[in-house]
């Protein structure tokens, strides 16, 4: 499998993702659904706090990409969906870098998308990706 990541030099290299990966070969797709800021019981943890959601909505996607044989270093693209104030406000994080994961630069190409509501009034987050690995091979 070969995977290519491209920042083409006419554009702004986005600190939070990269622009374009390309990947060939035999592999094995995997996509992760929807992933909310949820514990065990389907509890929304961290109510109104952002960053706690979303390092919590990271944690469960790192189980899942393990489950199916990938790592951070696998993921081939991200969705997120982020609540957006109800005055219409950009949210002071929009601009700022994510925490990372995998090799401290996992920056995949990514949507983030503001909604009014999510799942649950009081997610804040919820995020979706897929992810490229060697057919035949776990990580």
């Amino acid at each position: 499998m070969k995977r290519e990541d491209i920042e083409p030099a006419e554009l702004f290299k986005h600190p939070s993702y990269k622009r374009v990966v390309t990947v060939e070969g035999n592999m094995k797709l995997v996509w992760i659904a929807g992933q909310t800021p949820t514990d065990e019981n389907y509890q929304c943890v961290a109510p109104g706090d952002f960053t706690a959601q979303y390092l919590q909505v990271m944690k469960c996607l790192e189980i899942q990409l393990k489950a199916a044989g990938a790592t951070w270093d696998d993921v081939t693209y991200r969705r997120i969906y982020v609540r957006m104030p109800e005055d219409g406000s950009v949210p002071s994080w929009a601009d700022e870098p994510l925490p990372e994961y995998g090799d401290g630069g996992f920056r995949p190409p990514s949507t983030m998308i503001g909604v009014t509501r999510l799942g649950h009034p009081d997610f804040l987050v919820e995020i979706d990706l897929m992810a490229a690995v060697p057919a035949g091979e776990t990580s």
